[in-house]
Order: C-alpha cells, then structure tokens, then sequence
C-alpha cells in the first residue's frame, strides 16, 4: 500500500466516522457541544416594542423642527420603567419619561436619549430631533415566535447558550460524544507514577493525546503502557477496541519488534491506509472494526503523535459530534528566514507567530526534530510545508494552522 497525502488520509478517515446519536444534556452542560436539532422560538422578543434608551417617549412630528438655540418643551404625563405597561396614549405636545426595555406607550413613534434633552419640573425641552422611529427596537426584533433561531449543526457559544436560555430550552439536544481509549507501547517507556529509571523515557504521549482530546470536551480513558509483549499488546489493545475510538501510539513501524500492526491484524482490523506522506507522522495507520471501532495507530515520537492527532483525530472526532467546521483555522503569516521542504511529503512546522504592521510572522520554535517535545510545547501554529516547495525563501507567504487557544491576542497586539 502506497503512502497516501494528507488530504486522502483526511478524507479515508472521514468516510469511516459515524455521528453520534442524540442525547438531551442540562443548559449549562451544551456549551462547546453541537445543537442536533433546530431550536425554535416560543415568543416574541421583545414582546412589544421597547425603548432601546433612558428618554422620552414622542411623536415625532412634535419635535421634527426642534434646536438646541429653539428648543421645543412637552409636557411628561407619564413615567414608564422596564417591566410595568404604559397607562395612557401619548397626545400631541405630550411625552413619557421611559426607561431603557420598558414598552412604549401607543401614539408615540420615537423615543430621545435623556442626554438629548433638559427637564424643567413637568416639561421635557428637547434639544436635538432624532430620525423618526430612533431608539425603539420592534417587536420579534430579536426573537419571532415560530421562527426557526438556530439550526441543527450550530456550535453552542455563549451566545448561542443565550438564546437557549431565551427560549427556556432547559435541556438541549445534543450530538454525543464518542468514547476513546488511549493506548502507549513500548518497553521503553516509564509511567508518570513509576521511579525515575535513566534507561527510560517518561510516557509524555498518553497524557498529551489526553489533553488534546480533553481540549475537545471528550475525556478519554487511559489504558497504561503496553510492553513489547505479544500477549500483553494483544489484551491491551482488546480492551482498546471496546471504545468508539482506540488511540495506540507506538509499534506500527516496520522494525522486529514493533507488534501493533500484526495483532491488530489478528484482531480483525480493516486498515484503510498504514503511512502518511508527512513529516512528522509518516508512520500512521488507520483502520476499522466490524463493529465500527476507529483505531488509529499514531507514532512512537511524541511531536508525531500530537501532530497526527491535529491533522487527523481531531477532525474525526468532531466530524463525529456533529461539528461543521472540523479542521483547525489557518492563517497566513510572512517567513523570517529559509525554509526547506520535506521533498515529497507535507512538512508540519511548530512555530510562534507574532503580529507586525505587514501581519503575521511565523517563527521556528527551535529544532524541529520529532523527538523535541519543546518544539510543540512552545508551538501556537503548524506551518504548512507542501510536498515538492523546494526551499521556501524569507518573505515568502505561507499558511499557518492555529493550535488550541491561539485565537486570543496579547495586550502587545492590541
């Protein structure tokens, strides 16, 4: 089997991810989930046409030719606050003192700011006309009772939490979550609560693929470390694929003793592809259950393996609750220096990214090896390189993906 591009290996994945059912959650639980069904309005907001100032309440007509040298006076015959109605209708030469939100009373058809104005005991002088109609917000301005508000598929904000609450939606249908394990392998690997052994490596990968996944609201189950061991890799991996998705990283390379791909095959696994024209992430399999188990064979090199879960897992995973926009934004940002290419595979590039007065500028985060976790700890984007760029040279324009939480600015930027 050939080594397949990037975008195939994205699409082969895509093809095999199933959504999830629906599921009703509390309010305050849908934020960062996926509406799954369209949300209507159950009333008008606002109700009735409100004043969208602290003012008064006129007929326009009154006040059309009024000046701040010739101001024109109205006598206030009523004081209306937010939440009481009003108790008489606005005449000619009349006004209502109105607060921001209460309704307006009937006959008026514009309403002035207070600052606009000079009060005189029972008179209001105002001094500058507004556009007729100024300062009142209609009814079902916002909100239309029937009305569809927000559609299936839509990503719940805050804002869109919001208008959940604005239509007493308590509980909010959802698209679910899937359920993931991760799995590390290797005799080389020392667990996070095991004594310090400088003939080991600290197993960084389970809990970076944790963190990611957690990143993206789902709390993944870790299934320790499985040892170079043919049983022991075999019950591990078993365990795994009780999951709607198994995370192994490790052992899909070639060498003698790399046993991941072999028992997965035992297991019964379809593989889609197994090596990815990329750098980092070139050894990275993907394959299937019968009973629909996603099992992503990540890399052994911790950048590779977190690399490969932005490229690829992320977007699966929020393909599969119901997310439209699965792939990370991308921004264009000026090199500072040479760059050279990975001949025929895409180059994944951990940079920082600093703002100037000609945009973005993308900077290496230092050795870029697939073993320098420092690269990706210190990285706010991945530099795209494509396969066959050649040496890209200092100025020239290149496409930088944005890494979680990099849609904040510093004060610096401002």
């Amino acid at each position: 089997m050939s080594d397949f591009s990037v975008t195939d290996a994205q699409l082969s994945i895509l093809a095999q991810m199933k959504i999830s059912a629906i599921k009703a959650v509390d309010l305050h639980d849908s934020l960062g989930r996926v509406l799954a069904k369209n949300i209507t309005a159950n009333r008008n907001h606002p109700p009735y046409d409100v004043s969208a100032m602290d003012g008064y309440a006129v007929i326009h007509a009154d006040i059309a030719t009024t000046t701040p040298d010739a101001p024109i006076s109205l006598s206030i015959v009523d004081d209306i606050r937010a939440g009481q109605m009003p108790k008489i209708t606005i005449g000619k030469g009349q006004a209502a003192r109105i607060m921001t939100g209460a309704p307006t009373p009937a006959g008026i058809d514009t309403v002035i700011r207070v600052e606009d104005t000079t009060l005189n005991g029972d008179e209001v002088a105002i001094l500058t006309p507004p556009q007729k109609g100024a300062n009142i917000r209609p009814l079902g301005e916002n909100l239309k009772t029937g009305h569809v508000v927000l559609t299936k598929g839509t990503l719940i904000t805050p804002g869109v939490l919001a208008i959940l609450a604005m239509v007493k939606q308590k509980q909010v249908p959802v698209f679910g979550k899937p359920t993931v394990a991760i799995l590390s392998t290797g005799d080389e690997l020392e667990a996070i609560d095991e004594p310090i052994d400088e003939n080991k490596i600290p197993n960084a990968n389970s809990h970076a693929l944790y963190a990611q996944c957690k990143s993206l609201g789902i709390e993944a189950t870790l299934l320790g470390i499985a040892k170079d061991d043919p049983e022991d890799l075999r019950a591990k991996l078993t365990e795994g694929l009780r999951y709607d998705v198994l995370l192994a990283s490790g052992g899909v390379s070639v060498g003698h003793h790399d046993f991941v791909r072999p028992i997965l095959d035992e297991l019964g696994i379809t593989f889609h592809f197994w090596r990815v024209a990329m750098r980092p992430g070139h050894p990275l399999a993907f394959g299937t259950t019968e009973n629909g188990t996603a099992v992503f064979g990540l890399p052994g090199n911790p950048v590779a393996s977190m690399v490969c879960f932005e490229e690829f897992v992320g977007p699966a995973l929020r393909a599969v609750m119901g997310h439209k926009k699965i792939l990370l934004r991308t921004v264009q940002a000026r090199l500072p220096h040479n760059v050279k290419g990975a001949g025929n595979r895409t180059l994944f590039i951990r940079v920082t990214l600093e703002l100037d007065d000609q945009g973005y500028v993308a900077s290496l985060t230092g050795a870029q090896g697939s073993g320098v976790l420092m690269s990706m700890a210190l990285a706010e984007g991945l530099m795209i390189v494509p396969a066959d760029s050649g040496t890209l040279q200092a100025g020239d324009m290149v496409t930088v993906q944005l890494l979680q939480g990099m849609d904040c600015q510093s004060e610096s930027d401002l």
